[in-house]
């Protein structure tokens, strides 16, 4: 994987739109979550790791005050006044945005940086990506990443890496109005190569934990289901709404401060869908800090049972599978994977498996004809390792 062709298409789309060079041209990646599923914004824990897929965003500063966005995304830009971002965000909820979508994203960005007080000149931005779209490897705190850096850099706002996830996470949240957590921003900014994220989301103190998933004869296949998710309607807003409940009758802030001893308890209190809510986010938590332990202790070959109960857990007690999802884990697992699971929000996109290096292709086989079988779109498979975080490329 290299970034040259992204970076080339953004430049060249960038030319296209303005007839000059950008002043730069800078990227962030997607992720891969490890394990850690829908305890983000219960400000509990989660391991990520940055991949090698990227967008990237080449960016030109402007004489006037507009905001001009071009994308790989969509046909047409969308231009706007920086005045006029204060009109357009925040989304009112379960709202749309009211500019496109994909145009949220950077320009959500721009919003939220303005808003924390920065200030500077009209911009062009021009986003390309390689990072799959709808497949649960935050193609759009990629985005966000990207945007952020660049106008980080081009209006001197001087902030740190997790200032700038929190400008991602509050574009995501309020301009594009997806209820996520700050996982996929902290991820994205934070990423280095062989080492995941561990990552206390109430503190968003952060340990890179090495993986060694090459040096243990290991790889990571990520099955792509193709099956479509959007963050910001649906099943994920009744998820996050199920745990603030859950939260509220155990009169805690968060699911974080429940522990795994309480459950008992709070079956008692809550109704069964509640309940279940509760118990994988509450479960899921422990399985993060154990798999973190194991890592360090053992290596990566010693984590596929945490990888296997935290799909168990989101397929039954969060109910965010898909029939895709679970033939493409139970199918690599029949194949020999030490692991696998579901990574991302859910209801669709991609699954995760720890396999040997030497049968990615035969598990990769396996599962394509188990979708065949099945009547299922095919999937796209392929490897991923650890990868840098958001940076200026050029």
């Amino acid at each position: 994987m290299t970034i040259a062709p992204t970076r080339d298409t953004a430049t060249a789309l960038f030319t296209a739109l303005t007839g000059a060079e950008p002043a730069g041209v800078w990227s962030a990646p997607g992720r891969v979550n490890l394990i850690g599923e829908h305890t983000d914004y219960n400000d509990g824990f989660v391991l990520p790791f940055a991949i090698p897929h990227r967008t990237v965003a080449a960016v030109g500063t402007r004489d006037d005050a507009r905001i001009r966005v071009t994308s790989t995304f969509a046909d047409e830009p969308v231009e706007v006044s920086l005045d006029e971002l204060g009109e357009l965000f925040p989304t009112p909820s379960g709202a749309t945005p009211a500019v496109p979508e994909w145009a949220a994203y950077p320009l959500g960005v721009a919003w939220a940086l303005l808003e924390a007080g920065a200030s500077g000149s009209g911009l062009d931005i021009a986003l390309a990506s390689d990072v799959p779209v709808g497949a649960g490897l935050s193609s759009s705190a990629a985005i966000e990443g990207a945007t952020a850096s660049a106008l980080n850099d081009l209006w001197n706002a001087g902030l740190d890496r997790t200032a700038l996830a929190r400008i991602g996470r509050r574009a995501e949240n309020e301009a594009v109005g997806a209820p996520t957590g700050i996982m996929d921003q902290m991820a994205s900014m934070l990423g280095e190569p062989d080492a995941a994220i561990f990552l206390d989301c109430r503190s968003l103190e952060a340990q890179l934990v090495p993986v060694g998933i090459a040096e243990a004869g290991l790889a990571i296949l990520v099955m792509d289901t193709r099956v479509m998710h959007a963050h910001s309607t649906g099943g994920y807003g009744e998820r996050r709404a199920a745990c603030e409940r859950g939260a509220s009758i155990m009169g805690v802030p968060s699911l974080r401060d429940v522990s795994v001893d309480d459950l008992v308890r709070a079956e008692e209190l809550m109704d069964d869908v509640t309940f279940r809510r509760v118990r994988h986010v509450v479960t899921e938590n422990q399985r993060v800090l154990d798999t973190v332990a194991i890592l360090r202790e053992k290596g990566a070959r010693a984590i596929g049972d945490l990888l296997v109960a935290s799909h168990a857990s989101m397929r039954d007690d969060f109910e965010i599978s898909v029939p895709e999802l679970d033939t493409a884990v139970e199918t690599a697992l029949a194949s020999g994977a030490l692991g696998a699971r579901m990574t991302g929000g859910g209801f669709g996109g991609a699954a995760i498996a720890l396999i040997e290096q030497a049968a990615v292709q035969q598990v990769s086989d396996a599962v394509t004809a188990a979708f065949a079988d099945a009547g299922f779109a095919a999937p796209v498979i392929f490897t991923v390792t650890p990868a840098a975080g958001a940076h200026r490329d050029a």
